[in-house]
């Protein structure tokens, strides 16, 4: 994992703004929020994004086409990271298993398939929001 220092100040803003968000952030939406911050073009934010992505400092989760940053250390060497997305209230937890993420693998191998990652996601309702509709 990258240190935060070695960082652009593109990259630091960006993570900057994903660390301080209560949900995830699209592309554009960090656009807007970094305006004042010097960023003019979408350009600017995908380039931070991407590195901070390969850094494993974000996550972007594919069924939401937002990011959000890292909610812990963990090694990100395996292939397997599972998010819990509340639907209601935007949290996302965060997830990461070294024996289950194993297990997927040895599972795909299993059917010839040559997997790069894998994105699990669970789409529903956190227990606080459940609470707050009971």
């Amino acid at each position: 994992m990258a240190a935060r220092n070695a960082l652009t100040k593109n990259q630091l803003c960006v993570l900057e703004k994903l660390e301080a968000a209560s949900a995830p952030l699209s592309a554009y939406t960090l656009l807007d929020q970094l305006r004042e911050r010097g960023f003019r073009a979408p350009l600017q934010v995908y380039r931070a994004l991407d590195t901070l992505v390969k850094e494993g400092l974000v996550h972007r989760l594919e069924s939401l086409n937002a990011f959000v940053a890292c909610a812990e250390p963990h090694d990100h060497n395996h292939s397997m990271t599972a998010f819990a997305i509340c639907d209601t209230c935007g949290q996302v937890t965060e997830f990461s298993d070294h024996d289950v993420g194993h297990k997927l693998d040895d599972w795909v191998r299993s059917t010839g398939f040559a997997a790069k990652k894998a994105v699990i996601e669970f789409r529903g309702t956190c227990a606080k929001c459940q609470k707050a509709a009971a």
